[in-house]
């Protein structure tokens, strides 16, 4: 039993989407994915970082989500910002129960345990107060919100977080996200969004303790990265 992660699979087997405008690896991404978890067991978990359907409503999605249930191991997801799909996570619940979805369970204001550790997490958001008005930090402090409420859940446990958008990207700082993942003492954050060009200027690094770690889909190699082996840390 092991622990993995990826984000972005922003697939759309619904509806033709290309992806190779973003670069040439997103081509027959599909299936890239399903090699890329051809090496996982079904005992493992995997967490996806957001951006997994360009569906705009869950009958859409219903064909994206049958694929990565037949995905080897349980799979938690969480939202990102392409995920029009999302209702809330009680309607997404009774959606995967009526259609035999039976491997995905969903990172919102909870968290899930590995063994002695909890996995929390949340979507976030980028807001710098000098370009985003009221609505963006409206939505920001809602995703701090719902981050501190995954990390309370977890109660005294060890902590890792997962989230879709970085909370440290070039200049860019989400100050509360970062303080409560100091506070939090969280040894490690795995974060989505970043493609193409953009992944040059990801951190992937340790600050305050915390290491990052980019792990957006075309930035993996569509490989699921593995994080811990065996649960019993």
């Amino acid at each position: 039993m092991a622990l993995y992660t990826i984000g972005d699979l922003h697939l759309s087997l619904a509806k033709e989407k290309p992806m190779d405008i973003f670069g040439s690896n997103w081509t027959n991404h599909t299936e890239k994915l399903r090699q890329g978890f051809a090496s996982l067991t079904d005992e493992d978990v995997t967490v996806l970082c957001g951006d997994l359907s360009w569906a705009m409503g869950l009958e859409e999605s219903k064909p994206d989500f049958q694929f990565i249930d037949s995905l080897p191991g349980k799979k938690i997801i969480l939202k990102g910002n392409h995920d029009f799909w999302w209702s809330t996570a009680a309607k997404t619940k009774r959606f995967f129960d009526a259609n035999g979805i039976t491997t995905l369970d969903i990172l919102n204001n909870n968290c899930f345990f590995f063994g002695d550790l909890a996995l929390c997490g949340t979507r976030g958001w980028f807001y710098e107060e000098e370009k985003n008005g009221e609505h963006d930090k409206k939505i920001m402090r809602r995703e701090i919100m719902r981050l501190e409420a995954s990390l309370k859940a977890a109660g005294d446990r060890e902590k890792l977080v997962f989230l879709h958008y970085p909370p440290v990207y070039m200049d860019y700082r989400c100050e509360e996200i970062l303080a409560l993942l100091k506070e939090h003492r969280v040894p490690l954050c795995c974060y989505g969004h970043i493609h193409g060009r953009g992944c040059k200027n990801a951190f992937n690094g340790i600050r305050d303790g915390t290491q990052f770690k980019l792990v957006s889909a075309d930035f993996v190699d569509f490989k699921p990265v593995k994080l811990l082996d065996d649960p019993d840390i």
